[in-house]
């Protein structure tokens, strides 16, 4: 694995670009189009998994991949965390930035996919993504992104709905294929990784939102050692 050296994220708060969107312009309106549907789709609340998995952690640089509408973000910061949240919802972005400034909290807003961010490497103590929509690629760059981004030390959680990968494509457009699994990423890391957690558990679900109906997660928890 390729070394890297750690850049510093900027030290302020970022406002939310205009039209400064890195990625594929329709994953964007595909993800507006289902924020804007309604007043919020999530629950507001942080994701059981990420509050379980960081209780032992001490606070650091996180990035929240797929931050939505800033519940795990807002979560984060309030526990000491500098938190940079990513989203390609413009729509999802604004209301996060609007719960946190309702919080008085700093968080870092990134407008981007992940693989088109063009994030610091090895940067983050702590890179979440919960349940994120990654799509797939031939030369796994989603995959490579997550890792990448992760700091020497730091710690790299990756939870998903279990059961998932291996539904059938339906009529509703989504087919498991196209996206990325905790197993894709557990089949790159190699002895610069140690895998502290991985399997499936009971879900510790927020009340409402979408996806409440999830029974079972599947969490992989892994640290850089180099």
């Amino acid at each position: 694995m390729t070394d890297y050296i750690a850049a510093e994220p900027p030290a302020s708060d970022t406002p939310l670009p205009a039209d400064g969107y890195r990625g594929d312009p329709a994953v964007r309106t595909e993800w507006d189009d289902r924020y804007a549907d309604r007043p919020q789709l999530w629950s507001g609340r942080p994701n059981g998994a990420l509050v379980a998995e960081v209780a032992g952690l001490a606070p650091g640089r996180v990035l929240d991949v797929g931050c939505g509408e800033g519940a795990d973000a807002v979560w984060l910061a309030r526990g000491g965390w500098d938190v940079t949240g990513l989203e390609v919802s413009g729509v999802a972005l604004e209301r996060a930035a609007g719960h946190a400034r309702d919080a008085g909290l700093a968080v870092r807003w990134v407008h981007a996919a992940l693989t088109d961010a063009e994030l610091p490497p090895a940067s983050f103590d702590l890179v979440s993504a919960q349940y994120p929509a990654l799509l797939r690629t031939p030369d796994a760059a989603a995959e490579r992104a997550l890792l990448a981004a992760v700091a020497h030390g730091g710690t790299l959680l990756l939870v998903h709905h279990a059961g998932m990968e291996t539904r059938q494509h339906h009529d509703g457009g989504f087919d498991p294929a196209d996206y990325v699994w905790p197993s894709m990423v557990r089949e790159l890391l190699d002895d610069d990784w140690e895998v502290e957690v991985d399997g499936r558990r009971p879900r510790v679900a927020p009340d409402g939102g979408a996806g409440a109906h999830h029974t079972d997660d599947l969490v992989l928890r892994a640290r850089r050692l180099r």
